[in-house]
């Protein structure tokens, strides 16, 4: 397989420590997986945090190629060619936690609106 060379690579935030803080940077490879593998012998340890030990991309990582996802395409042997750019996406995590809606009476609601809890404790809290 022959390999390109001129494949801008856009690196996240939490892998720029592998790239001495570069944002992007340009690697070579016919599919994603040599692109990976090339990335790791100019930036070792990059790998490692993109692909699992078996070469599929990790779970909680996404990769684009010219805006489309690898995973809808043939994964890490996805092919790449000459002008390409790819992303490299750290998935995301968060959001928010459920708790139970407490029904406060008209006044307790008013005062916390007013003063905040700092304001009521004294009445409310104690």
């Amino acid at each position: 397989m022959s390999t390109t060379t001129n494949v801008l690579v856009l690196i996240p935030a939490p892998l720029r420590r592998y790239t001495g803080g570069e944002a992007k940077v340009t690697a070579s490879g016919a599919t994603i997986a040599e692109l990976i593998d090339n990335l790791d012998v100019a930036y070792p340890g990059i790998r490692d945090r993109i692909v699992e030990n078996d070469g599929e991309i990790r779970r909680f990582v996404n990769v684009f190629v010219n805006g489309n996802n690898v995973r809808k395409l043939d994964g890490a042997q996805t092919a790449i060619k000459d002008g390409d750019e790819v992303g490299i996406v750290p998935a995301m995590a968060g959001g928010v936690a459920l708790v139970p809606v407490i029904r406060l009476p008209s006044a307790m609601r008013d005062a916390i609106y007013a003063h905040g809890r700092e304001g009521i404790r004294a009445n409310v809290w104690e």
